[in-house]
Order: C-alpha cells, then sequence, then structure tokens
C-alpha cells in the first residue's frame, strides 16, 4: 500500500510574527514579575483595626485610633530598593557572626544591620557588623526598658525610607534558610508575623492589673513573645504609640516573686497585629 503524502500547510508570516509577539510579551511580563514583585502591601483598615467598644473611648484613645488609621490607611512607600532591617538585641558580643555574614554575603544594598548591646560594646569579629552598634541603654529582663530598647531599634531602622521590613533577633539567633528564600518570604508577605495567645494560667491572665483599665481589659490580655517580624506601616504604629505603651510602663512591674507582668512578653489583642 502506498503512503499518502499530506501536504504540509505552513503559517502566514503575518501568524508567525503574531505568535512571536506573543511570547515574547509572556517572557518580558515573568521577568519583569521575577525582577520587580509588587510591592502593594495596603489592605482595608477595617480587616485589621478592631471594632470599637460599646462604652465611651477615652480621650487617650480616640486619639490614638486617629493616629492609626492614618498610618495604616496611607498608602506605602514604594522603594526601588527595598530592604529588610535585621536588628540585634544582645548584652555584648554576637558569638555568630561569622554565621551571619555567610547568610548576607553576595546580597548587599538588600539589607541593613543594627546592633543594640546592653551591656558593652561588642568587639566585632566580622566586617558587616562594624560600625552598626546604635546608641544601648541598660536592659532588665521582663522590664519596660526591653521595650525601651526594641523601640530604639525601630526607630533608627525607619531612618532608613527602604527599609521596608524589620525583624528583631537575639544573639542566640541563627539563620535557618538562605537570604533568597528570607528576602522573598517577608518582602513578599502582607502580612507581620508575633507571637500572641491566650494563657488562662498563672503566668498569663493571671498576671494582670486591673490598673490597665479601661484601655486594656482582662478579656484582651494576651501573652507571647518579645521577637518579632513586622511591616513598616507597623513599625509605624509601634514607635507612634503612647497609650499602651504608657499603660504597661507603668504597671507592668515587678511586685513579688510570684507576680511578675513582663512588659515584652504581655500585649493588649486590640493592638494586635
Amino acid at each position: 500500500m502506498k503512503g499518502v503524502t499530506v501536504p504540509r500547510i505552513r503559517a502566514s508570516p503575518r501568524r508567525r510574527i503574531w505568535v512571536s509577539v506573543v511570547v515574547i510579551f509572556i517572557a518580558i511580563t515573568v521577568l519583569w514579575a521575577y525582577l520587580y514583585p509588587p510591592q502593594d502591601y495596603t489592605y482595608p483598615v477595617r480587616d485589621w483595626f478592631p471594632a470599637e467598644p460599646t462604652r465611651e473611648l477615652t480621650d487617650a484613645e480616640t486619639a490614638a485610633r486617629v493616629v492609626f488609621r492614618q498610618i495604616l490607611s496611607t498608602p506605602p512607600f514604594i522603594s526601588r530598593n527595598p530592604k529588610i532591617a535585621f536588628m540585634f538585641l544582645t548584652p555584648g558580643k554576637l558569638p555568630f557572626e561569622k554565621l551571619w555574614e555567610l547568610f548576607f554575603k553576595g546580597h548587599e544594598g538588600r539589607y541593613t544591620i543594627y546592633v543594640h548591646a546592653s551591656r558593652e560594646k561588642p568587639e566585632h569579629v566580622s566586617p558587616i557588623f562594624v560600625g552598626r552598634d546604635i546608641h544601648s541603654e541598660k536592659v532588665g529582663w521582663g522590664m519596660i526598658t526591653m521595650v525601651d530598647a526594641e523601640r530604639r531599634l525601630l526607630a533608627k531602622a525607619l531612618e532608613d525610607i527602604d527599609n521596608q521590613h524589620f525583624v528583631l533577633l537575639s544573639d542566640s539567633c541563627v539563620p535557618l534558610h538562605n537570604f533568597d528564600y528570607v528576602y522573598d518570604f517577608l518582602m513578599g508577605s502582607r502580612h507581620s508575623f508575633l507571637d500572641c495567645f491566650h494563657d488562662p494560667g498563672p503566668h498569663g491572665v493571671y498576671r494582670y492589673s486591673k490598673n490597665m483599665l479601661p484601655e486594656v481589659r482582662e478579656s484582651e490580655f494576651r501573652k507571647g513573645s518579645q521577637w518579632f517580624s513586622m511591616k513598616r506601616q507597623h513599625a509605624m504604629v509601634v514607635i507612634a504609640d503612647s497609650l499602651y505603651y504608657t499603660k504597661f510602663r507603668l504597671y507592668c512591674r515587678s511586685i513579688d516573686v510570684s507576680y511578675h507582668i513582663t512588659s515584652d512578653e504581655k500585649v493588649p489583642s486590640s493592638l494586635s497585629i
């Protein structure tokens, strides 16, 4: 049986041009999305901000809510060179500087480093940490001075407009993933990350003080870890707050050995980000 020859159908020059244009357009779009990921982290404030309580707000609460809403509803600054601020809260030297140096190697211009040493000025063994110490004060565990140090780090890091994400670290922290993974995850997320949970036990709600009223009710009292990772807008809220900070500064302190409210590990749920 003789084979049947099927005539070859060739695409017209115009069709080939259109196919090439579409392929090039898709390639450019994918490349642009990879090089310049979207930086719009805004979302409706009403989705984050808690409902107003039925009681009448104090003057301080009203003022705080106005400031918070303004910060959260303002579109974030779109940086051409977005960076992550790595903020080290340490009593002295950083034992893993060389490990962090390997983590940061090759990614210059995509990160900034800030070191708050509360006891003694550290002698750095890695050149990338030299000159990164900020003005520091003594810090006591569980005291408001711990919060002061964190706010001091945030304020210093916020001076750099390109810093878009802020990570608080201790001297014992080490990176578990490479820099690209951490950078892409944090920059690509719309969220800040805080530890906040309800603890009904003796180390949680039991330590609540009625002096926190009316701004912080017992039902809103939460426990968590001081370590965080947050977006620039949320960092601005922390720095702008004086209402809740004052409450914790005045009433979160040692009363006796069995009753100790740690300022850096307690937060009102109405301010949870």
